[in-house]
């Protein structure tokens, strides 16, 4: 039985645009142990990489692969941050992401305070609006704060100066700057069917880990496919199959087409998945 009250019952005053405000909510979530686990972890990861490269050394190529990013890793800060985003971006950055929209919604579900929410009263479209906006900003939290670390650690490791390319030459400090947030951006936008995903299993289900779980493994399935060459041309349609586009951003000559393709792709499924997780939230029956 639903427990949302509607405003005309409301008391005299009642602002739905007022209930359950953003800083509030941002608060609430900031305070979270998991908050602070997970922005320890991406903290921690810059001084293990570069005790890693103190113990071991750089490593070579790949004569396979040809050269990487991690060759070039202690060359400067700035190639330190590329590498830091280079190694988490494939699964590290999708764990926040999936960590913060799945355990959304269903986490109030699994204390059983959502229907309290609920009859505050807090408009339903207006808590999903909340939440995802909270799920949103730590996010893009999460995704700013590990290159800034990164490059504050590796400035301090191996010194200021231009990116250089692992195929030869090099940009220039200044300019790499500007291309690392090109990247940082598009490593947000690319994460977004994560959240998406997150966001709609975390309506569909009580259980927090469910959907963070669910969000984590079908990304994880998606990369297995995209590997699988015998599809072809449908690993276009795969977000997956784009979420190194960001490469092009670390060449002399800035490319976006590939950046375009996939942040298009991922965009258009993260609006179809939230479009579905509002819709079956208003139809859901809150009995918890």
């Amino acid at each position: 039985m639903s427990t949302e009250v509607k405003p005309a019952e409301a008391a005299p005053g009642y602002r739905a645009r007022r209930t359950l405000p953003f800083r509030v909510e941002a608060l609430r979530q900031l305070k979270r142990r998991r908050t602070l686990v997970m922005a320890g972890i991406l903290t921690i990861l810059p001084f293990i990489l570069v005790a890693a490269f103190a113990i071991g050394g750089t490593p070579d190529g790949n004569a396979e692969r040809g050269p990487t990013l991690m060759q070039t890793a202690t060359e400067s800060g700035v190639n330190f941050a590329a590498t830091c985003l280079f190694v988490s971006a494939g699964f590290l950055l999708v764990v926040p992401v999936a960590l913060f929209h799945g355990d959304t919604v269903a986490s109030e579900a699994s204390w059983s305070s959502l229907r309290y929410l609920l009859a505050a009263p807090v408009p339903r479209a207006r808590l999903l609006w909340s939440k995802l906006a909270v799920a949103l900003t730590f996010s893009a939290a999460a995704m700013l704060l590990l290159p800034l670390v990164a490059l504050v650690v590796g400035t301090a490791a191996y010194g200021w100066g231009p990116l250089q390319l692992p195929t030869g030459g090099g940009i220039g400090a200044g300019e790499s700057a500007g291309r690392l947030l090109i990247v940082v951006v598009y490593v947000f936008l690319s994460q977004l069917v994560t959240a998406g995903l997150a966001f709609w299993l975390s309506v569909k289900t009580d259980a927090p880990l469910g959907a963070v779980g669910g969000a984590v493994g079908l990304t994880i399935v998606g990369n297995v496919l995209d590997a699988v060459t015998a599809l072809g041309n449908w690993r276009d349609v795969l977000p997956a199959h784009w979420q190194f586009a960001w490469i092009d951003a670390l060449q002399p000559k800035l490319e976006w087409g590939g950046m375009l393709q996939g942040a298009a792709v991922s965009v258009t499924y993260a609006v179809v998945l939230i479009a579905l997780a509002f819709r079956a939230f208003s139809r859901k029956d809150i009995v918890s």
